[in-house]
C-alpha cells in the first residue's frame, strides 16, 4: 500500500531554511538562504521551489539573499479554492516581498512565474528592482503568437486547451505515481535531463491533494479570461512599458514557448535589456544547464548599469 503524499514532502533538507510567510491573505512556504540584496525566485509548471535548488547555492555565495517561493497552491503554500490568475498572484508576491521585510527585490521568475514576474512589472512595479525571465514571453506576447502562429506557438501551447476540461487533466497528471508529470518534464526538455531521482521528486510532491488542481486553474484562468472583461482588463494593463532592468533567459531548444516567441518581448521593456539563449537547454535551463545559466544571470545582477 503506498501512502499518501503530503506537504512534508515539498519541505526538502538542504543549505537552506524553510519558513512559512503570510502575505495576501494567504500563507506562502518559502525557502531561504544567504545574506545581501533580496531575489525572489518563482517557479513554474510542474514544479516547485526545488527547481531552484542549485541557484540556492550560487546565488548566496555570489553575495545575495535567495528567497525560492512555493506558488499558491503548489507544495507546502495554502490551496485556497480561487485567486489562481495572474493579478492576484502578482499581488501576492508583492505582499510577500514586503513580508519577507523588504520594500523591492530582484525578481527571477520561470514558465507561470515568469509570467506573474512580468505581470509584477507592470502592476507592481515599486515592488520590482530588477526583472529576470526564464522560459517565459511577456503574457501578450505569447498571447499574439498563439493567435498568429498556428503551426508554431499555438501548437506548441496545445497542453493548455486540454487543461480546459475538468477534472480529467488533473487525474492524466496524477496516476500512476504521476506519469504524466513525468512525460512533460521530459517532453519540454532538452536531452539527458531529467534524471530519474528528479522526475520522482516532481511527481511525488505534484501528487500532494489539490496541488494537481490548483496549478491547472492557472491555465484555465489564461485562456478563460481572453474572452472575459477580466482578461480585457488585465490585457489594457499589461500594454505598460517596464522601466526596471529586465534580463530574458530562455533555452535554445524549448518546445513549450518557443525562443522566438519570447524574443518578441522587448518591445515591453523601456529599461535595459538583455536577452540571452541558453544552448543545449529546453524548458529548464536553470536545471539543465544551471553553471551557463548561474553565469549569465550573476553576471547581469552584478552589473551596476547592465547593457540594453
Amino acid at each position: 500500500m503506498t501512502t499518501r503524499p503530503d506537504e512534508s514532502l515539498a519541505r526538502i533538507d538542504g543549505p537552506w531554511e524553510h519558513r512559512s510567510v503570510h502575505a495576501g491573505n494567504g500563507m506562502f512556504h518559502v525557502v531561504e538562504a544567504g545574506d545581501g540584496p533580496l531575489v525572489l525566485l518563482l517557479h513554474g509548471f510542474p514544479q516547485f521551489w526545488w527547481t531552484w535548488r542549485h541557484q540556492l547555492v550560487s546565488l548566496p555565495a555570489a553575495g545575495y539573499r535567495v528567497v525560492a517561493a512555493d506558488l499558491r497552491g503548489y507544495g507546502a503554500s495554502d490551496k485556497p479554492p480561487r485567486g489562481y490568475d495572474l493579478p492576484t498572484l502578482a499581488g501576492n508576491i508583492a505582499g510577500l516581498i514586503r513580508a519577507l521585510g523588504e520594500t523591492c527585490a530582484v525578481v527571477v521568475g520561470h514558465d507561470w512565474g515568469g509570467l506573474a514576474a512580468w505581470t509584477m512589472g507592470a502592476m507592481a512595479p515599486k515592488a520590482v528592482h530588477r526583472l529576470v525571465t526564464v522560459a517565459a514571453p511577456h503574457p501578450l506576447r505569447l498571447r499574439q503568437a498563439m493567435l498568429t502562429e498556428p503551426f508554431g506557438q499555438l501548437r506548441a501551447s496545445a497542453h493548455l486547451f486540454g487543461f480546459q476540461l475538468p477534472l480529467l487533466p488533473e487525474r492524466r497528471l496524477t496516476r500512476k505515481g504521476g506519469a504524466g508529470v513525468g512525460r512533460l518534464l521530459s517532453a519540454w526538455s532538452g536531452p539527458s535531463w531529467p534524471a530519474e531521482e528528479v522526475t520522482r521528486t516532481y511527481q511525488d510532491v505534484f501528487r500532494i491533494p489539490t496541488v494537481a488542481h490548483c496549478a491547472l486553474e492557472y491555465h484555465r484562468w489564461f485562456l478563460r479570461s481572453q474572452l472575459r472583461p477580466d482578461g480585457a482588463r488585465y490585457r489594457r494593463l499589461m500594454r505598460t512599458e517596464l522601466e526596471m532592468p529586465t534580463l530574458q533567459l530562455h533555452g535554445a531548444l524549448d518546445p513549450c514557448t518557443l525562443p522566438r516567441t519570447a524574443q518578441g518581448s522587448s518591445r515591453y521593456v523601456a529599461a535595459p535589456y538583455r536577452w540571452r539563449l541558453i544552448e543545449g537547454a529546453g524548458h529548464f535551463p536553470h536545471e539543465e544547464r544551471p553553471e551557463q545559466f548561474d553565469t549569465e544571470l550573476i553576471g547581469w545582477l552584478d552589473d551596476p548599469e547592465p547593457d540594453r
